[in-house]
């Protein structure tokens, strides 16, 4: 009979992966013990009904639908039948709801992101309507504007019927991270009401029944000051689309179950949200949102290409031995382990201030380490998500190139993580204004000589050690440049992720240190130390003018 190779196979999302486990135990031991069987049940869900219907409808994609039968503009987007199953899974399970729940006070954020970790690999990146409604929650909240309340109900509604998602509509033709030159303007009208004109470029969530933008009311003055918040239902009570026309889906490399589109706002009425200005401050706290999110999904990914990874390595023979047993392919995997655990440690600890910020827990040092965290724990699990999804899908072989296997749709996918919510140097820059202000950078050192302390146990000597020593060469370096404007900008990606590197190898040590002393087992320890065998410290001392040399 001919060799047919066994297929991977998923097992429990949650029992397979000690490492979230033990994470919420060592920060929230009362909630993870009172939870544990809801993320089991998770756990098997995305292994089991989720996992499968998604490879089931890998080809199927959103489908628009302009015109009706009889010439009426109708504009539908028909989204693929998991994701009309994930709007339901979402409001239930409360995947944002969760987080604005008082039962776990400040872990609240925790407890959502735990089971969007578990559940998003398996929802074909509904995680992103999610993403911008969790966004919309906060923006709307911290915009204490009256008139906003209804539509926070439903958008942390836990009723499918209910619950409301929401588009983040701010990228125009002009450009997607600056918003200054912004073209689409606001006009009131003589009772008071508005309504917005212009091109959206890029729109995610499309399908939502409420939208966030910025317009410039007429008269306003020009840059980012002049623009505005607005609140837009996409729909009137009928289901139809009010002043919004959709002129195409965008035909993207990956998430493309997501129905991204361009539209243009022809007299879309909407509610203009706080002050007259500003508006790029007001959506400030989504973008903190959307960037843990961008965060969290960028773990998953990894999880996810670890998880098939990891089960074909006991499947699959090569030279007479399963590749488990290979110890090329079990180095390899090994490293891959490593670089998942410190984005997840990096992730959730964005997860765990993002959380005490929310419930005024926080002190005025982890809200400042909050502000420089954000860009840096996106741009840093971005970068890892992509490396470590490319390294799983090798570990398959061709397999791993085959469409129909569902591996590379978790590569295409990945690529996106970079550049949703601000590109690397983007976040870079963000990162380098963070620092700017007063206490950040102090903060940060603290943060890695905190984590570093905790680690006490002999093995961990040499991983703290390329800790301290990666923090201390990146805040040398930036006080140097500080003078050099040029310089500092043209090295804060390699700035920022050093930062992030160190931190990830921090929160590593402290949290195997806890793991030795509460019997979890030594894997975290094993962890830490093959993360400290890889680049941490990326810095350098590059000349500008080489720089310039070789991009003319």
């Amino acid at each position: 009979m001919a060799f047919i190779q066994d297929p991977p196979r998923l097992s429990n999302q949650y029992d397979d992966d000690p490492l979230l486990a033990d994470h919420l135990a060592r920060i929230a031991p009362e909630m993870a013990q009172a939870i544990a069987s809801e993320l089991r049940e998770l756990g098997e869900l995305a292994a089991g009904e989720l996992y499968a219907q998604s490879l089931a409808e890998r080809e199927l994609e959103p489908v628009l639908t302009q015109w009706d039968p009889w010439g009426n503009r109708i504009d539908h987007i028909e989204v693929t039948p998991l994701w009309k199953r994930a709007a339901v899974i979402a409001a239930e399970r409360g995947l944002v709801a969760a987080g604005y729940e008082p039962r776990w006070g400040e872990h609240a954020r925790t407890h959502q992101f735990a089971m969007v970790h578990l559940l998003s690999p398996s929802l074909d990146f509904y995680s992103c309507p999610l993403a911008m409604t969790d966004g919309a929650a906060r923006t709307l909240l911290d915009s204490e504007d009256p008139v906003v309340a209804p539509y926070v109900a439903r958008l942390t509604s836990r009723d499918p019927a209910r619950m409301w998602t929401s588009g983040q509509w701010m990228t125009e033709r002009t450009g997607g991270s600056d918003v200054s030159q912004t073209e689409t303007v606001a006009r009131q009208a003589d009772d008071g009401t508005w309504k917005l004109f212009g091109t959206k470029w890029f729109t995610s969530a499309t399908t939502a029944e409420m939208a966030l933008t910025l317009a410039r009311p007429v008269g306003n003055a020009a840059g980012s000051r002049g623009l505005a918040l607005f609140l837009v239902e996409t729909r009137d009570a009928a289901g139809k689309l009010c002043g919004i026309e959709v002129n195409r889906l965008k035909d993207k490399l990956g998430t493309r179950k997501v129905p991204t589109a361009e539209l243009t706002l022809a007299g879309a009425p909407a509610i203009q949200v706080g002050t007259g200005a500003d508006g790029v401050k007001a959506i400030t706290p989504m973008l903190t949102i959307t960037r843990t999110w961008n965060s969290v999904g960028a773990v998953s990914a990894m999880r996810r290409g670890l998880a098939i990874a990891r089960d074909y390595s006991k499947r699959r023979k090569a030279f007479g031995q399963l590749l488990a047993d290979k110890p090329l392919h079990t180095d390899t995997l090994a490293t891959l382990e490593a670089e998942y655990a410190g984005a997840f440690l990096l992730a959730f600890r964005l997860v765990e201030l993002v959380g005490r910020r929310d419930h005024g827990s926080g002190t005025d040092q982890e809200e400042r380490l909050l502000r420089a965290l954000t860009p840096i724990a996106k741009l840093t699990t971005a970068k890892q998500a992509v490396a470590v999804v490319q390294e799983t899908g090798e570990c398959l072989g061709g397999a791993g190139y085959v469409e129909d296997t569902g591996v590379p749709r978790i590569l295409a996918d990945a690529h996106v993580l970079p550049i949703w919510e601000g590109t690397t140097n983007v976040l870079s820059l963000d990162t380098l204004r963070a620092l700017g202000k007063g206490g950040a950078v102090e903060a940060l050192a603290a943060e890695v000589e905190a984590h570093c302390r905790r680690a006490t146990d002999p093995q961990l000597a040499r991983p703290v050690a390329v800790a301290r020593a990666a923090r201390d060469h990146a805040l040398a370096w930036a006080a140097a440049a500080m003078s050099e404007p040029a310089e500092l900008e043209a090295g804060a990606r390699r700035l920022a992720l050093t930062f992030g590197r160190a931190l990830e190898l921090a929160y590593l040590c402290a949290h195997a240190q806890w793991c030795l002393d509460h019997d979890r087992g030594p894997r975290a320890a094993a962890a830490a130390r093959r993360f400290a065998c890889s680049a941490v410290d990326l810095i350098d001392d590059r000349a500008i003018g080489d720089t310039q040399l070789l991009t003319r």
